[in-house]
């Protein structure tokens, strides 16, 4: 049951009658407690004339336009119910959630859901563009673990080296970095470095600025 659809609005015209009744009488009773005002004298009139309408509609011999005057009106009471429902009561701190159990409501959790460390390893493929661009096209690293809300994001450090130079062994060595969701990041590189080589290295990140594990070292030379 949740308070943002139907599921707590019996359907049945006469269960919804009955429902309704107490939800106004409960309303009525703690409004004060509550601070709001809802269910004035014009809407309880309104609903004691539905009642009406839905007591005929019980008759088998009752008329098409009996039924239709029923469900227009309970269009208008429901979409009116619903906001005060909605609007008034299910976020209001006033309410305890006695109070919604009591009226069938949904009684919401307010524990922030833990975020875990990163888990397992990202990887990426070095897609070549044009002159002095590269694309990093990001993926998780097959066979590791996965946690999709711990892997939140990516960290990639990276720097340009000599092309002859041995590709550095340490992350530390890669002074440049960026944080990314996307699964495709474009560097783009000055003319001066065309023919050397662009080295990145990727790990994971959570929402708390947690990292994972440093994936392996990739390269590629810039065109």
């Amino acid at each position: 049951m949740t308070g943002g659809s139907r599921n707590y609005i019996p359907y049945n015209a006469v269960a919804f009658c009955n429902w309704l009744k107490k939800q106004i009488s409960y309303v009525m009773t703690n409004g004060e407690r509550w601070r709001i005002i809802a269910f004035d004298d014009e809407f309880t009139k309104r609903f004691e004339q539905f009642e009406r309408l839905v007591a005929r509609c019980e008759d088998p011999t009752c008329s098409k336009v009996d039924i239709g005057a029923r469900n227009d009106m309970r269009k208008s009471i429901e979409k009116e119910v619903r906001d005060i429902i909605q609007g008034m009561i299910i976020r209001n701190p006033f309410v305890t959630d006695d109070d919604r159990r009591i009226m069938g409501l949904h009684i919401r959790d307010t524990k922030p859901t833990p975020v875990g460390d990163p888990v397992g390893m990202v990887t990426a493929t070095v897609k070549y563009l044009n002159e002095g661009a590269l694309e990093l096209h990001i993926a998780h690293a097959d066979g590791s673990p996965y946690d999709k809300r711990a892997n939140y994001g990516v960290k990639v450090v990276y720097g340009v080296f000599p092309f002859d130079a041995p590709a550095p062994d340490d992350v530390n060595m890669l002074q440049s970095s960026l944080f990314t969701r996307r699964k495709k990041e474009l560097f783009v590189f000055d003319k001066k470095d065309a023919g050397k080589k662009a080295v990145f290295c990727l790990r994971y990140e959570n929402s708390k600025g947690k990292s994972g594990q440093w994936g392996t070292i990739i390269s590629a030379v810039i065109p």
